[in-house]
């Protein structure tokens, strides 16, 4: 059992830090090194993933000792008060429970959530566990409709009777039990109300699929479900995400994983995900430029750097969406497919797309 397994790493992670301490040497955290000189793309496999540059992290050395520190205690937080008990907490109860003064200092342990939250990756790296498996949430931002059924703590749901929300996908997406999947294919977009326009025209029941969406960019409970999905049902997963370059960022995100969480890109990435819109094409074949918004400099910017990135910079037809891009000086929305009827989206513009796969890989 995973939770068995985690609790054990945790103990011989402390154990092996007492044992250092007992022999009277300074006690250090050997990890992965978690920067940029450190994370590689691996053309193979194509996923950002970690290299093998190994960092060491020691309490008697000044530049080390708090984060030193701060790794401990959460990781005891995470041992005595999750797995401990069985029970799940956020990234913000788990700072809360890290949060206090250093004895005999007014020094507090962590500032702010984003320094117990970098522990928590620390430890990922350390323990090989992912943050889910080690009892740790965010916050749900997702939904997702469709003839599936689940078993959830126990509880059956069905995915085709949520109503007009649609089911509320929880932060932690490994102890979901797929028990029935009936879905030719997997539509996840970044935007909750072309999820709504979706869900109410019962796009997955006549095109037999599943909608999944966030709210900009994908969380880690999403993406975890998507390459479930992906690889134990076999289901194609196509992403439909505005004509922008923050678009195509959250695709590439989804397909080969994020600087960020390169350590995590094996049980978050999905190689074989496509585009399905918007695109620069889609801008003249449906004559959306009435619908433009400029590019600023921050547009400009970001284009440059995500066309460097190593995924993209040999691809030929994302380099043409992003030219196009810059030709035309503006970015466009999903939602201007709605000046073409409130519905256009979900009887014309996809069902085309997909059928006759004008997909972006």
């Amino acid at each position: 059992m995973a939770e068995n397994k985690s609790k054990k790493v945790l103990e011989e992670f402390g154990d092996k830090i007492v044992s250092q301490i007992k022999k009277g040497k300074n006690p250090e955290i050997e990890m992965t090194l978690r920067n940029l000189s450190n994370i590689i793309y691996d053309t193979k496999q194509k996923i950002l993933k970690l290299g093998n540059k190994i960092q060491s992290r020691s309490f008697f050395n000044l530049a080390h000792s708090k984060k030193f520190l701060q790794t401990v205690e959460v990781a005891s937080v995470i041992k005595k008060e999750l797995l401990g008990s069985g029970k799940h907490s956020s990234l913000r109860d788990v700072f809360y429970m890290v949060k206090r003064t250093i004895p005999g200092t007014n020094i507090n342990l962590v500032e702010d959530q984003t320094e117990s939250d970098k522990a928590l990756e620390d430890l990922e790296v350390i323990t090989d566990f992912s943050r889910e498996q080690l009892h740790v949430a965010a916050n749900k931002m997702g939904s997702v409709a469709g003839k599936v059924i689940i078993e959830d703590k126990g509880d059956t749901i069905d995915w085709s009777k949520m109503g007009s929300g649609g089911w509320s996908i929880p932060s932690i997406t490994d102890e979901l039990k797929f028990k029935k999947v009936s879905a030719k294919y997997v539509l996840y977009m970044e935007k909750a109300a072309v999820f709504e326009r979706l869900n109410e025209d019962k796009f997955w029941d006549k095109n037999n699929c599943i909608i999944i969406s966030s709210q900009g960019q994908t969380t880690r409970g999403i993406r975890r479900m998507l390459q479930r999905l992906y690889e134990e049902h076999n289901l194609p997963i196509y992403v439909l995400c505005d004509g922008d370059i923050y678009g195509a960022y959250i695709y590439s995100v989804i397909k080969y994983g994020s600087i960020a969480l390169a350590h995590a890109s094996g049980r978050l990435t999905i190689p074989g995900v496509k585009y399905v819109g918007i695109t620069m094409d889609d801008v003249i074949k449906y004559d959306l430029k009435k619908h433009f918004i400029k590019l600023d400099e921050k547009d400009y910017a970001r284009i440059k750097q995500v066309s460097e990135y190593a995924w993209f910079k040999n691809n030929k037809d994302w380099l043409r969406q992003f030219k196009m891009m810059k030709e035309f000086g503006a970015k466009v929305e999903i939602q201007s497919l709605t000046s073409k009827g409130i519905s256009f989206i979900s009887e014309k513009y996809l069902p085309e797309k997909i059928k006759n796969k004008e997909f972006l890989d």
